[in-house]
């Protein structure tokens, strides 16, 4: 048990599993830096410093990939030797043999992105007997998820017998949600399950507030809706730092269209492809949280591809194209009439690094006060060294700015406040 009193330094090592990979990071926190009870911004950006990052692919698979490097950017994967990752237990044995490294801290306290909590959770949990038995049963809620990530906690806890392990939901941020934005019109029956919209990429979009209320050059917005635009995508509309509404709902497959998920859909289209001969309810959600999306449309669901396929005249991946800035022009757009915006973001793979798509979705919300600034569009967001970058012209009614999502420090960040907290403020549930 890591003890609030007495702690000098933390090393938080930090896991954000995938259905077939394993993103890993170990940070360092300096004393004081969290105190008990403060707010997880409390910090601000000197007191958490990245120490590496790793990633395991082709878990379950043949083709094994790791990158492995540390914050200076220099390669440390060639230290590891051999690498398997034919199931998750193989898979946890590299992140093992990679976190005891010689010369790299051991872990004083592991925190894990958890996709869904179920209906009986409220807040960042540390991880007990208790917990795991609810996070069992909330597998129901996010089977591609929630499953995987269970093994991987059960395995690590094994391994790292001696120091706190806390799960970190990604529905969190969005507890902050009014009632009319999370219910679903069904019987009271089917809602007192839990049946409602919980909302997902929420620490991305948490991180995304921390770095804004962080940089000293703008002033924050009070009105802010955010595009998480990955492989998964999501829009979030938040006023004063909160999550007021948001597109995804029960499940992560909800919202906008996504690299291999449909996004909203008439509830009719699953009852149609329930009635098909050999339908099953698995072979329908492999469908849509598989098989459709980008890839449905466009044949792959990489945006880089699909663009490069669009310009040499694919008729198919110009629609792809066409359809997913569509689905978020609608919601960007529809979050705007209700609330207003003073300024919108754009974060994750495609959000952070697709000019094009920025620039498609923006320039249909002229009419509600957004203007780029094309050249600012264009840059590489590396290349220009800031981590709040602002792309919308000097005239633009909306400010418009690239921010990274930075899921695996938010997540430090809650580990290293409750671990500094008291046992029973780490644990809410209802």
């Amino acid at each position: 048990m890591v003890a609030a009193e007495g702690l000098k330094r933390m090393h938080i090592l930090v896991l954000n599993p995938g259905s077939s990979s394993i993103k890993f990071s170990m940070h360092e926190v300096g004393e004081g830096s969290f105190a008990a009870g403060a707010g997880a911004n409390a910090a601000g950006a000197s007191g958490l410093r990245a120490l590496y990052e790793g990633e395991l692919g082709g878990i379950g698979g043949r083709l094994e990939k790791l990158v492995f490097r540390d914050a200076a950017g220099n390669d440390l994967s060639g230290r590891l030797g051999a690498v398997k990752s034919g199931s998750m237990k193989e898979a946890i044995a590299v992140v093992e043999r990679a976190v005891g490294l010689d010369g790299l801290p051991p872990p004083d306290a592991v925190g894990y992105r958890v996709v869904h909590p179920g209906a009986h959770m409220r807040g960042h949990q540390r991880l007990t007997a208790e917990v795991l038995a609810k996070l069992r049963e909330a597998c129901e809620f996010a089977p591609l998820h929630d499953p995987e990530a269970l093994e991987m906690i059960g395995e690590m806890m094994r391994r790292f017998a001696d120091v706190p392990h806390i799960a970190c939901f990604d529905t969190v941020f969005h507890e902050t949600m009014p009632e009319e934005a999370t219910v679903y019109a069904l019987p009271y029956a089917v809602r007192r399950q839990g049946v409602r919209r919980y909302g997902f990429h929420g620490l991305s979009c948490e991180s995304i507030v921390a770095q804004l209320r962080e940089a000293q050059e703008i002033a924050f917005p009070r009105r802010l809706v955010i595009a998480h635009l990955g492989s998964g995508c999501s829009v979030t509309a938040c006023i004063d730092g909160k999550s007021v509404d948001t597109t995804m709902g029960l499940t992560p497959t909800g919202g906008v269209m996504m690299g291999t998920r449909t996004g909203d859909l008439d509830p009719g289209v699953v009852l149609f492809l329930m009635r098909q001969a050999g339908a099953t309810a698995n072979s329908v959600e492999r469908m849509i949280d598989g098989d459709a999306g980008l890839k449905a449309l466009g044949g792959v669901n990489d945006m880089r591809e699909l663009r490069k396929r669009a310009a040499e005249g694919n008729a198919r991946a110009g629609l792809a194209i066409r359809v997913f800035c569509r689905s978020v022009v609608k919601a960007m757009a529809g979050f705007i009439a209700l609330d207003g915006a003073d300024a919108i973001v754009f974060t994750g793979g495609i959000g952070e690094h697709d000019a094009a798509s920025r620039g498609e979705i923006a320039g249909a919300l002229n009419g509600l006060g957004v203007e780029l600034d094309l050249a600012a569009n264009q840059l590489e967001y590396k290349a220009t060294g800031q981590s709040v970058r602002k792309i919308s012209d000097e005239d633009s009614a909306v400010a418009v700015y690239i921010v990274p999502a930075e899921e695996d420090r938010m997540i430090a960040r809650h580990v290293a406040q409750m671990c500094r907290a008291t046992p029973k403020a780490a644990v809410q549930s209802t």
